[in-house]
């Protein structure tokens, strides 16, 4: 893993917290539907590259090159990974860490994340 992409934040109201984290200088990086009808809002400062999603659930997104490697190392350290999401915005694969919290791998496809969805 090199960087945390996305912080998953678990909110009530996520047109109600997008205006909140809008007051605090957040800007929108990104608003649609996800692929299950739900709203999508992710959220960050200029000039930075880790954003917050406005979402059902909390969790880490991290960023890898290649996915693949990464799980066959964390399975050699004894850790339990979920088997990997082809998307078209994104490689994804889920594991819990001791206490429950999700931290998801993300491997970036060359496909634009905006025209998907």
């Amino acid at each position: 893993m090199k960087a945390i992409d996305i912080i998953m934040l678990p909110v009530k109201d996520r047109q109600q917290a997008k205006k909140f984290y809008l007051k605090l200088g957040f800007q929108i990086v990104l608003e649609a539907k996800d692929p299950h009808g739900e709203d999508w809002i992710q959220m960050g400062f200029p000039g930075h590259s880790t954003t917050i999603s406005l979402a059902g659930f909390q969790g880490l997104i991290c960023e890898t090159e290649d996915i693949e490697k990464e799980i066959k190392q964390l399975k050699i350290d004894g850790i339990e990974v979920g088997k990997i999401d082809d998307t078209p915005w994104g490689r994804f694969a889920w594991l819990k860490d001791l206490d429950g919290n999700s931290v998801c791998l993300r491997q970036i496809v060359e496909k634009d994340f905006n025209t998907v969805f």
